[in-house]
């Protein structure tokens, strides 16, 4: 497909990102039904979504014809490095824009929602400007959560395509960086200075003295699924 076009390429992008928020809302969905112990229904969203997935899988293949493989026993080792390579150089791209454009813009845009034109509005209903302006608080505080997990994870896929072209091996920093804390299953950092106001938990707060039944804000875990940090980092070849 000539994607000289950029309309073309733009709706390509469109659909991608359409059909991939489709797949993980309807597993969302499975869940709930799962919970709710309807099984059936629960089945109806996951075969969906792995039907969606098709389907964003397609678009991306348009977008980037040079990863899709014919047969993979027929490349080379340099080919196949080639390839993981452009992976590892687009999801860097993706994390990268994530923590340094999306995710600060989103928080900016939450706080000046809370604190202009929302707030005219909601002076004719209190208790639901109460709970707009909470909600609005939450996804600045959650947004700026997210920043540094973007960050981190570019770190790590950069440390990995090093790795791959041979630089050294992927691995972590011996030490970890003081006071900050991650969580195994989200990747969300607690950092100290920052704390996590939201949930009562002051700047300024060691993670150790963080009350045993806190969550992390982004999923929920427990803060028994934190562990001390590590900055990734590109170890020397064995």
């Amino acid at each position: 497909m000539d994607l000289s076009n950029p309309g073309t390429s733009a709706n390509l992008e469109a659909a991608f990102g359409g059909e991939s928020m489709a797949n993980r809302k309807y597993l969302f969905f499975a869940d709930v039904a799962k919970q709710l112990g309807n099984a059936e229904l629960a089945k109806l969203f996951r075969d969906t979504a792995a039907q969606e997935t098709e389907h964003a899988f397609a678009h991306f293949r348009l977008l980037h014809p040079e990863l899709v493989i014919g047969d993979a026993a027929s490349l080379s080792d340099e080919q196949k490095q080639a390839l993981l390579k452009r992976c590892l150089e687009l999801a860097i791209e993706g994390e990268t824009y994530e923590y340094t454009t999306m995710y600060p813009e989103f928080a900016a845009q939450a706080r000046a929602d809370r604190d202009a034109g929302a707030e005219a509005e909601f002076k004719d209903q209190i208790s639901e400007s109460q709970e707009h302006a909470g909600i609005f608080r939450k996804a600045a505080s959650n947004f700026g959560f997210l920043t540094p997990i973007e960050q981190h994870h570019a770190e790590r896929y950069t440390v990995a395509l090093e790795a791959l072209e041979g630089q050294g091996t992927a691995g972590q920093a011996p030490a970890a960086v003081a006071g900050k804390w991650i969580c195994k299953v989200c990747s969300m950092i607690y950092d100290p200075a920052i704390g996590d106001p939201e949930s009562g938990i002051a700047p300024g707060t060691p993670f150790e003295a963080i009350p045993e039944d806190w969550v992390c804000p982004i999923c929920l875990t427990r803060k028994s699924n934190f562990v001390q940090y590590h900055e990734p980092e590109l170890l020397p070849a064995a």
